[in-house]
């Protein structure tokens, strides 16, 4: 590879065996493990095609600065871009993000502003629109949440991967919603090839959450990119469930993951015994969005996922 950035993109898919095992063998559930993108998330991919629209269209100069909000992932994958061509990054992230994302961001040279940790996604949002407004020559804002270069990235890359991989089989695709980009892009390309494909939103039960990430799309900020029309169903998912579900992941499949795919894996375990209890076969495939290592502070590993989310503790 000519540098870092040729090794985004081409994730493999790994069956999921042992929480399955009391699945009829004609329902599979496979993961798509984005960690092995070399920022380690799914993020990787619309940060490159944002920061390469960006370029092309005129936008990024190299005197000025990156700058978005994020919840981490999206900010880990912008600094390594950042450093790997050259431009300096500075990122709004809620104060609670857990400290290894922080750490990354700051390893990568980024500058960081931390927001309100109780206005989760959206006050960092509402944060780093309000920098940008103070001197918006100064800055290129990709903006993950509106930019079409978002689901696109995954309309030209993470769907035809899928239907590679599958080799034109899958039959149900599930993502978790946070900008709702990789649901989007993937959705649609998987549907072009086969207007059959069943696309399965998974995301918070409720406004109060602790899964780091994802949004509950009726209590937020909804973001541009989101198209309802693409997803054949939502499932919602407690945050103690899909805790639970990323530990199992662990301790059962060997799976390293972050909350976001406990959600997504969730998800996937309620469809897939609801098509067995009605006899039907299946191969669904679950973004699983990036690894475990950035969590092992956070309630999901480290001690009691019993935490009172409404009260934002």
């Amino acid at each position: 590879m000519s540098n870092i950035l040729d090794l985004i993109g081409n994730t493999p898919l790994v069956d999921i065996q042992r929480i399955t095992r009391h699945l009829p063998s004609n329902i599979r559930i496979r993961a798509k493990l984005e960690r092995f993108n070399p920022g380690g998330s799914v993020k990787d991919r619309p940060a490159l095609w944002m920061v390469r629209d960006g370029i092309a269209r005129g936008l990024l100069t190299p005197d000025k600065i990156i700058l978005d909000s994020t919840s981490g992932n999206t900010g880990i994958a912008l600094a390594m871009i950042g450093a790997a061509m050259g431009f300096r990054v500075r990122l709004v992230i809620p104060g609670n993000v857990s400290d290894e994302r922080k750490r990354i961001c700051r390893a990568f040279g980024a500058d960081l502003i931390f927001s309100d940790p109780l206005e989760g996604s959206d006050g960092a949002i509402l944060e780093c629109r309000r920098i940008f407004s103070t001197n918006p020559e100064r800055y290129f804002k990709p903006d993950q949440y509106n930019n079409p270069a978002n689901p696109r990235a995954h309309e030209e890359s993470t769907g035809p991967e899928i239907w590679r991989d599958t080799d034109g089989m899958v039959t149900h695709f599930i993502a978790s919603l946070g900008t709702s980009g990789t649901m989007v892009g993937t959705g649609r390309y998987l549907k072009r090839m086969n207007p059959g494909v069943r696309v399965v939103a998974a995301e918070p039960d409720s406004p109060f959450h602790g899964i780091e990430g994802l949004k509950h799309i009726e209590s937020s900020i909804v973001p541009g990119v989101y198209d309802a029309a693409v997803h054949d169903e939502k499932i919602g998912i407690d945050t103690e469930e899909a805790y639970l579900m990323t530990q199992r992941l662990a301790s059962e499949e060997g799976i390293l993951c972050g909350q976001s795919c406990g959600c997504a894996m969730a998800a996937a375990l309620k469809l897939a015994e609801r098509l067995a209890a009605r006899g039907e076969a299946a191969e669904i495939v679950a973004i699983f969005p990036d690894g475990g290592e950035k969590y092992l502070t956070t309630p999901v590993f480290a001690g009691s996922t019993r935490v009172h989310f409404a009260e934002g503790i």
